[in-house]
């Protein structure tokens, strides 16, 4: 069976065989079978190709749309929790006070942490003290994301007040030597609590308040995964936060 839509979109692109082969690293002979006898090119060639021709992958080869196998039980997962009220708040101090080289905290407030631990900016500042890069990242309160977060929890304008209690709260660390504070106006969809390779990741769902949603504890595997993927958005949401001054 012929794959007309690649037929079609050489033919408006002005691809030959030939040129689209020397494009993607192939025989011209591999690009006439995809063509006229539809066939499916290794997965590689076929996302260099869709990407050559300005094509969907899975638009051009429909074969290559297979879900992969899930993993049973993931290697990175430590314990797995319905919601953030199941955990005491002494997981969440027990795991920051582990922390020898990094913290990281991204959320809009999590007032719960110094309601419940009052001890927090002084744990804090030990373990600053101690060598340790501290980084917290807390909602804009004026951020059209932390308003629209309220509506959506049914907070209404309790979440920006309770950005702006949460700004109060870590207001005194600023200026410490190793905690850095910064305030973020992203769409927030998992607040985040690292300390070195582990993690654990509250995920939003809308219409329910970060307290009633679950939570996952993730301990960092050397082959990467999804540990690094969360880090990493940490860090893209990082660059775009304002520094609180002193």
């Amino acid at each position: 069976m012929q794959n007309e839509r690649l037929r079609a979109l050489m033919t408006s692109g002005g691809w030959t065989h030939t040129s689209l082969a020397s494009a993607t690293g192939v025989d011209p002979k591999s690009v006439e079978r995809w063509v006229n006898l539809g066939r499916t090119p290794r997965r590689a060639t076929a996302l260099l190709a869709a990407e050559t021709l300005g094509e969907d992958v899975h638009a051009l080869w429909p074969a290559l749309r297979q879900a992969r196998a899930a993993r049973a039980v993931s290697s990175e997962l430590v314990a797995l929790y319905d919601q953030r009220a199941d955990l005491p708040v002494s997981v969440f101090v027990d795991l920051l006070t582990t922390a020898r080289e990094r913290i990281d905290v991204l959320v809009y407030a999590a007032v719960f942490l110094h309601e419940a631990y009052p001890r927090l900016n002084e744990l804090l500042r030990e373990r600053a003290a101690d060598g340790c890069t501290v980084r917290i990242a807390i909602g804009d309160a004026d951020s059209v994301n932390v308003r629209q977060r309220g509506s959506e929890e049914r907070f209404g304008h309790g979440m920006e007040s309770r950005c702006r209690l949460a700004h109060l709260h870590y207001r005194p660390l600023a200026g410490v030597q190793g905690i850095e504070l910064r305030t973020h106006g992203t769409t927030l969809y998992n607040s985040l609590y690292r300390a070195d390779d582990q993690l654990l990741v509250n995920a939003h769902v809308w219409g329910v308040n970060a307290y009633g949603a679950p939570v996952w504890h993730l301990r960092r595997h050397e082959a990467g995964g999804m540990f690094d993927t969360y880090a990493e958005s940490f860090g893209a949401v990082w660059e775009t936060a304002r520094p609180v001054e002193e």
